[in-house]
């Protein structure tokens, strides 16, 4: 059985982490975000935006981590506090900015494991609710975060590029009920 882990993401990890980050948005979200999105995301480019990030994140709150199988980096997850003005009354929310499991690794765990260490992370850190944006149009990803408990809250943006609007749903969590439920589904 290999070594399946997730663990805080290293500087050596960010050519690994741009390389899935790219494929991935390739891959899974060919049909559902603009075409100039996918050509401006080139390897380079998401290596230099992750480096900062592993590097010199901006607060200690900001963190990345990253899913190994055996010697192989396979996923990551990006989060830290949520944007300003969207604190809960119940404490300060914090929100899931990247989790992405490169697609030949889907369905073996790595998504729901990277979810959990997240979670956990954030509930440490006195998170009273969690927040993610997911492109509507992907059930897969609603599917994922919706077998952890994660629900729609009626909030949508939109963002454009070159005249095309992706439509994003916000799901939410809340972290003060105990540990987060097991995942069934899996986004690559």
């Amino acid at each position: 059985m290999a070594d399946v882990s997730v663990r805080p993401a290293r500087v050596e990890d960010v050519p690994a982490i741009a390389r899935v980050q790219v494929g991935t948005w390739r891959t899974a979200y060919a049909d559902l975000l603009p075409a100039s999105v996918l050509d401006a995301a080139t390897v380079e480019r998401a290596q230099a935006e992750w480096e900062a990030a592993v590097a010199s994140p901006p607060s200690p709150a900001h963190r990345v981590l990253v899913a190994v199988d055996g010697t192989e980096l396979v996923g990551f997850a990006a989060f830290g506090p949520a944007d300003p003005g969207e604190d809960d009354a119940d404490g300060p929310d914090g929100q899931i900015h990247a989790l992405l499991v490169e697609p030949r690794w889907g369905r073996r765990g790595h998504g729901s494991r990277l979810l959990a260490a997240t979670v956990d992370l954030m509930r440490e850190a006195g998170v009273a609710r969690a927040l993610v944006w997911v492109v509507e149009g992907d059930p897969a990803s609603t599917r994922f975060y919706a077998s952890a408990g994660w629900e729609r809250d009626g909030w949508v943006r939109t963002l454009e590029d070159g005249g095309r609007i992706v439509r994003e749903a916000r799901h939410h969590v809340s972290l003060g009920d105990g540990p987060q439920e097991t995942v069934t589904e899996e986004r690559g």
